[in-house]
């Protein structure tokens, strides 16, 4: 799909200012939306929104499916009557700058608690409308949140027996004596698409569009490898005989084993890709453009036996790209896509991107280092792609320059000769004057700041996903100066 010329600010929910120690669906992302409008933006990208477990990734989620309440505006609950002014005094136990998920998840699910006894007491119908129109992810998610509870927070696959393997009076068993908690999370996902929604209208009626994002796979222990596992690569016990990962390379001498389960595309096709279907109709609800992670495993995927230690003896297996692509199209119209193409991109891939028109991603800070054909160069740019400085997986600016060796440095400040600026911004003019389609970057490449302010270092647990902006940071001065690059950059 071509997509008009313009730009836009990556910046994930979590990450925006507000009280109570995490960014919301309340006066942060208004804010933070009206500043888009100011500085010219007409594209937010944010990372995907599902309910993080441990590590606390968006890529990781216990549903492909549902949000994440943790983003949920405590004010607006007040405003609705469901906890009180008082519930709200925090004694400034939050730190501004960063995301303390321990310290928010217990402060907010006392209050979710709290409000979920007030909503008791006068249900709406437009919360039974709700359970209705999103029963087919929503039953068996609550399930699985009740569940996880009941269970001490332990990972499905070791839950009893005939829970884990769903065997029906099971299901009916712990549907019944958990009936309380099931019916909690229903209600925290009703007043999470409520709230939504609501900022979604805000985004379009400010000429501005969310970039969601869909990973490939799924996390193991969620509620859709449970509920559904004839769709992905389990023995009989539910097990899984192959897992995710990439093959070695020079990054990486054993690869890198996400540990993700796979998907059985086999099933997939038989059911005429049914789950994939409404996975990308319920995003595409939600958000106006759609970023699919890791795009090269829709052509093949490195399959690890389960039960190795590293990704190095897994083998290249075959996906069904093209079909899935189109039957998608067929189902929900057009496919406002952009593909994440890095990685180990063959022909195949080139094809499948170029089959559908979906714009591929070109990331600044891999351009230099491999001479003039490098794809990554702005010279070398196709019109239908989209340009980043750097992706939330990446060193801000700052710090990745600072971090290169000394030749490199040069190399850079030849392309780039404009050195009264700082390197972010001599990064960002190149982004947004290049003749790719989009032009985005993360906020923090625009406030100029190091990897202080880095949001994920891929392989690691512990410290990423914090890093949140100040309100007093998005000033009317910045707003102005990058209205006027894009004005200038005619976006």
């Amino acid at each position: 799909m071509k997509f008009e010329r313009s730009s836009g600010i990556l910046l994930h929910i979590s990450s925006l200012s507000g009280n109570f120690g995490i960014g919301s669906m309340g006066n942060g992302a208004k804010f933070f939306i009206d500043f888009l409008q100011k500085a010219a933006q007409k594209l937010w990208q944010i990372c995907p929104l599902g309910p993080t477990g441990y590590g606390n990734s968006p890529y990781q989620t216990y549903s492909a499916f549902a949000g994440n309440p943790l983003f949920i505006d405590l004010e607006e609950l007040m405003r609705e009557g469901f906890i009180n002014e008082t519930d709200l005094q925090t004694n400034d136990i939050f730190i501004e700058k960063k995301v303390e998920f321990e310290k928010v998840t217990s402060f907010k699910s006392d209050l979710f608690r709290k409000a979920y006894r007030k909503f008791l007491q006068n249900i709406p119908r437009e919360f039974t409308e709700f359970c209705r129109l999103e029963s087919d992810w929503l039953e068996d998610y609550s399930l699985f949140m009740a569940l996880k509870k009941h269970f001490d927070g332990k990972a499905w696959n070791r839950w009893d027996e005939e829970i884990k393997l769903r065997k029906s009076a099971a299901l009916k068993h712990y549907s019944e004596i958990l009936r309380d908690e099931i019916f909690f999370h229903k209600f925290l996902q009703f007043v999470f698409f409520k709230q939504w929604n609501k900022i979604h209208d805000y985004c379009l009626s400010r000429n501005i569009k969310i970039i969601g994002d869909i990973p490939i796979y799924v996390a193991f222990d969620s509620a859709d490898a449970w509920s559904h596992p004839e769709y992905f690569l389990f023995d009989e016990e539910n097990n899984p005989t192959f897992v995710a990962g990439v093959p070695p390379d020079e990054f990486s001498p054993t690869g890198q084993l996400w540990g993700n389960p796979l998907y059985n595309w086999k099933k997939h096709q038989e059911n005429n890709f049914s789950w994939w279907v409404k996975r990308f109709r319920k995003t595409l609800e939600i958000v106006d453009i759609l970023r699919i992670d890791h795009f090269i495993g829709f052509v093949n995927f490195w399959a690890v036996p389960a039960k190795n230690k590293t990704a190095e003896n897994g083998s290249w297996q075959p996906a069904p790209g093209k079909e899935l692509f189109a039957t998608i199209k067929k189902e929900t119209g057009n496919l406002p896509i952009i593909a994440e193409d890095l990685g180990a991109v063959t022909q195949e891939v080139i094809d499948l991107r170029n089959q559908f028109d979906f714009p591929g991603m070109k990331i600044l800070h891999f351009a230099f280092g491999t001479g003039k054909d490098n794809p990554y160069l702005p010279e070398n740019f196709p019109e239908n792609c989209v340009v980043y400085t750097g992706t939330h997986d990446n060193e801000t600016t700052e710090g990745w320059f600072r971090n290169l060796p000394e030749f490199l440095q040069k190399e850079v400040d030849n392309y780039l000769p404009s050195t009264d600026k700082k390197i972010s911004w001599r990064l960002l003019e190149a982004a947004w004057k290049s003749r790719a389609d989009f032009a985005i970057a993360p906020m923090q490449d625009f406030l100029g700041l190091d990897n202080s302010a880095r949001m994920n270092t891929p392989g690691t647990i512990g410290g990423n996903w914090e890093w949140r902006v100040k309100q007093s940071q998005l000033t009317d001065e910045l707003a102005a100066r990058i209205r006027k690059l894009t004005l200038e950059s005619e976006r």
